[in-house]
């Protein structure tokens, strides 16, 4: 097993304080440092950045430490700190970006739907700002509807999960033959087929608005898509160039 690298370290002991520190300070933290859609009053410009060292629970922050332990590691061997780290706040930028940008789709698409059904804009905003709906809306968006125009303007996005997936592609990209497994499939799978297929039932997940494990989970797959895109991009633009690189004159 690699030893654990000097930046991956720095963004573990950075994520863990992050997480122990909201425990002690509760919901205001998560208003505060959490990513909110760009029209909710509770947007900052600084949240951005600061979401993906943010964590829903236990669970998730273990999740996500482990991958970029286990990952994060083998990639900073190769490319040093600075890369490393260029590239993996790189794509937790692309993960916000994805992920913002679906919720704005998601939402004006419910709001111009209620808005030809004769209710204010200025209202809707007010009530969602307030945290509250109107239970007409359902009536109009449906149920389904209503959860994804509503969730998209109140339920905040947090963790690393983004960045971690762009750290899934670039090792994909640079180790397509090393095995993985998930806890629940025992049988090893190859990079170059355990990624995109991960990758595949994101997508599927986030277009349905459904969970494996039922509901609408709460998880922001097109985050997970934002970073893996950024990732794939990245790689693929640096492999492109390698040559001009590392040529002399």
């Amino acid at each position: 097993m690699m030893n654990i690298t000097p930046t991956v370290k720095q963004l573990l002991i950075i994520n863990i304080l992050f997480f122990i520190g909201t425990q002690f300070v509760g919901e205001g933290a998560y208003d505060y440092l959490a990513l909110f859609f760009i029209e909710n009053a509770k947007f900052k410009g600084w949240q951005v950045l600061t979401h993906m060292f943010m964590h829903g629970g236990l669970m998730h922050i273990a999740f996500n430490m482990f991958a970029l332990y286990s990952f994060g590691s083998a990639l900073e061997h190769f490319w040093g700190g600075k890369k490393f780290l260029f590239f993996y706040i790189s794509c937790g930028l692309g993960a916000a970006l994805l992920h913002t940008g679906v919720n704005y789709y998601l939402f004006h698409n419910g709001l111009n739907t209620l808005i030809e059904a004769g209710f204010s804009k200025v209202d809707v905003f007010n009530l969602l700002n307030e945290g509250k709906i109107d239970t007409r809306w359902t009536d109009v968006l449906g149920a389904s509807g209503i959860e994804r125009f509503a969730g998209s303007f109140v339920s905040p996005a947090v963790g690393a999960s983004g960045a971690i997936y762009g750290l899934l592609v670039a090792f994909a990209y640079m180790f397509p033959n090393a095995e993985l497994a998930l806890m629940f499939i025992p049988i090893p799978i190859k990079a170059k087929y355990f990624v995109p297929g991960l990758l595949l039932v994101d997508l599927f997940l986030g277009v349905s608005g459904k969970s494996i494990f039922g509901g609408s989970g709460g998880i922001a797959h097109f985050a997970h898509i934002g970073g893996a895109i950024i990732g794939f991009f990245m790689m693929w633009y640096w492999k492109k160039n390698q040559f001009d690189n590392n040529r002399w004159n």
